[in-house]
């Protein structure tokens, strides 16, 4: 009788355990129901950004108690990779980063990118706030896909003491700033202009502006769509010929550096000019260099294209068409004046949000950065985001290959051309 007690008193130990292993399994199940997760993905996994992401995640989590956001990132090109397996997966994350122009619209073709003027529209206290004009790169067919929350431009960074030593002005034009290399030269200055070549979109950067500053806009409207395209302007080759003229003065150098390691040698003052970004800014004055000043690519003697145009483009958040609403709110988050305000002061990247950018933040070599950016007559979008990666990737090998001297112009527009001719079929 006793054994017979022992062992019914432990199968209804036993049941009573898995009713309530049970019970709480259900009550887990029942309460992860509850939970809204949001999958993120940003190219930023290295500081401070991905801290910085990391903080406000966190941030708002606490402040949205039902909300879980898994975040991914990984770098430059694999980001850009991997993003486009995604898209034609149907499987984007709902939140993610995304370059302006030709990039953002290659995902809105998809069809599965989330229309935002509506959005937009109901709320006017936020979207006010992001500056108009930055929208311009996340716009197709009237309608926007993406808010811009960095602003960026590309100018030519200078030594001022350097220039000031040599008795050297500013060039406006580009006869004067090959005037300017040559006399920095024969200073002692090996390398007059630095460049890291083995990093294929700073060559594409500096074509994207040599190409407008030479060919006719119209010109390049057309060739820079991949249904017209044909790039047989003869400015092309002239444009080809003045980054290889560039190419001479950075040395064989620059053929074996990526562009880190050309900042830090403007940086260090081994090298007195540099073609870079406005984001990189903070990144000079955290090396110590501070007396620096910046010039806008010079007038290219019988160019074409316009002259006082800036090189840069915002980048910004686009939604999956599937996001839920709390990936909206998560996205007005990311570019409310308080975490743009916070971004600029721990990144040192400027944003897109009136009122987020001021001294309080940012240095005055920033804010001069930045009043150029936002009063540029037009800006026009990185290379390779401007056309086909095909087509980009011809032109960046072939600069690869034209400073080390193992090609010409001419054969890397045959190349372009009867890859745009083929890309038209």
């Amino acid at each position: 009788m006793k054994r017979f007690l022992a062992i019914f008193m432990t199968v209804l130990l036993l049941a009573l355990t898995a009713c309530s292993s049970s019970a709480g399994n259900e009550e887990k199940k029942s309460s992860d129901k509850d939970v809204v997760e949001i999958n993120f993905f940003h190219r930023w996994p290295n500081e401070p950004r991905k801290s910085f992401y990391d903080q406000k995640i966190k941030e708002f989590e606490k402040a949205n108690p039902g909300v879980k956001i898994n975040v991914n990132s990984v770098l430059n090109d694999s980001y850009k990779e991997k993003i486009r397996v995604l898209v034609s997966n149907d499987d984007l994350p709902d939140i993610f980063s995304s370059w302006s122009d030709s990039f953002a619209e290659n995902l809105v073709s998809s069809g599965r990118i989330m229309e935002l003027d509506n959005i937009l529209a109901e709320d006017s206290e936020w979207a006010g706030k992001v500056i108009e004009s930055q929208f311009a790169g996340f716009t197709f067919d009237e309608k926007k896909y993406g808010v811009p929350f960095t602003v960026d431009g590309k100018a030519f960074f200078y030594n001022k003491e350097a220039f000031k030593k040599n008795n050297l002005e500013v060039p406006k034009t580009y006869k004067e700033f090959i005037a300017v290399l040559d006399k920095l030269q024969d200073a002692g200055y090996e390398t007059p202009l630095v460049e890291g070549l083995t990093n294929a979109w700073a060559i594409s950067h500096y074509m994207g502006t040599i190409f407008q500053r030479v060919v006719d806009p119209a010109v390049t409207a057309k060739d820079y769509n991949v249904e017209t395209g044909e790039f047989t302007d003869p400015g092309y080759i002239k444009g080809l010929e003045i980054f290889k003229e560039l190419t001479d003065y950075m040395g064989d150098l620059s053929t074996a550096i990526d562009h880190e390691a050309a900042r830090n040698m403007f940086a260090s003052g081994e090298a007195p000019i540099v073609y870079m970004q406005f984001a990189e800014v903070k990144m000079v004055e955290d090396q110590g260099m501070k007396d620096f000043g910046f010039f806008d690519f010079p007038e290219i003697e019988g160019g074409k294209g316009d002259s006082k145009a800036l090189t840069g483009a915002p980048e910004g958040w686009m939604l999956s068409k599937n996001a839920p609403k709390e990936a909206v709110d998560f996205l007005k988050f990311l570019t409310s004046e308080e975490t743009a305000y916070d971004f600029t002061k721990t990144d040192g990247q400027l944003n897109a949000v009136q009122g987020a950018v001021d001294e309080g933040n940012t240095s005055p070599a920033r804010l001069e950065a930045y009043e150029l950016v936002t009063n540029a007559s037009a800006t026009t979008p990185w290379f390779d985001n401007a056309v086909n990666i095909n087509i980009a990737d011809i032109f960046m090998r072939g600069g690869q290959t034209l400073a080390n001297e193992q090609t010409t112009p001419e054969d890397i527009m045959k190349e372009v051309q009867a890859e745009a001719k083929r890309l038209k079929k």
